[in-house]
């Protein structure tokens, strides 16, 4: 079973120290981590940019680049979706980057709408309904986000709308049944998504500090699934904003 796969004990493998050579110096202290390519070209245009590293793929490499923001130098990159593709290339930019701290943003499902709605999530803890986590944490059914109260007070600080509250990570998109949206809301989920607790697990066997936040793409807490501004040009906007939130959080590690 897989929640006897944790192994705290014997070395892995093989790891990225195997396939990249570290850098000799950090090249940031924080990376923040996107997976959307509008939010890359973005940055691309509106900063003096750097590319630093890059993580190879057989599906297409990652550029990782850096940026200078409030005197701060920053990484930044895209990464695959899933806990397991972005904990997997999560590992290789920690790696070739020397990162301490990585910030993450991106989409997730509302499960309580009269909470969310409007308002950036900020998860508390996480449903592991992912394979990642077992292998870097013992198992549990939640993991609790640690960095969530200093998510929430720059958030404050910053004026803007949020709600903190559990969220129910799962990589199976197509499997989040009715019974089981069902009992994660009555557990206090707010919100699904996607890399949460698998990242959560990764970065707390690393000693990394993990800083995330959500914003609603589409909505379940309906007699119908509703796609909202999940995949539609609406989202970019939301997307190219919270960037700049992420770069807020990440000046402030």
């Amino acid at each position: 079973m897989i929640t006897s796969a944790f192994d705290p004990h014997s070395d892995p493998v093989f790891g990225p120290q195997d396939v990249y050579e570290a850098p000799q110096a950090p090249i940031a202290d924080v990376c923040v981590i996107t997976f959307s390519q509008a939010v890359i070209d973005h940055a691309l245009s509106r900063f003096d940019c750097r590319e630093a590293a890059t993580v190879r793929a057989l599906n297409g490499d990652w550029p990782i680049y850096t940026l200078v923001y409030q005197g701060k130098t920053i990484a930044f990159g895209m990464s695959p979706i899933t806990a397991a593709g972005c904990g997997t290339a999560a590992e290789e930019v920690l790696l070739l980057t020397g990162a301490k701290n990585i910030v993450l943003f991106g989409s997730c499902g509302a499960l309580d709408s009269s909470l969310t709605e409007g308002r950036l999530i900020v998860p508390t803890e996480a449903y592991r309904d992912e394979g990642l986590s077992y292998h870097y944490a013992p198992p549990q059914d939640y993991i609790t986000v640690r960095n969530a109260p200093k998510v929430a007070a720059i958030l404050e600080e910053l004026g803007l709308p949020h709600v903190s509250g559990r969220c129910w990570t799962t990589d199976a998109i197509f499997r989040e049944t009715r019974a089981n949206a069902d009992k994660r809301r009555k557990e206090g989920c707010i919100a699904v998504d996607m890399e949460c607790s698998g990242l959560q697990a990764l970065c707390d066997f690393k000693g990394i500090e993990y800083y995330t936040f959500f914003y609603t793409g589409d909505l379940l807490d309906a007699p119908k699934w509703e796609q909202r501004i999940l995949g539609n040009e609406l989202e970019k906007d939301h997307q190219l904003t919270n960037f700049l939130v992420a770069l807020e959080i990440a000046g402030r590690t």
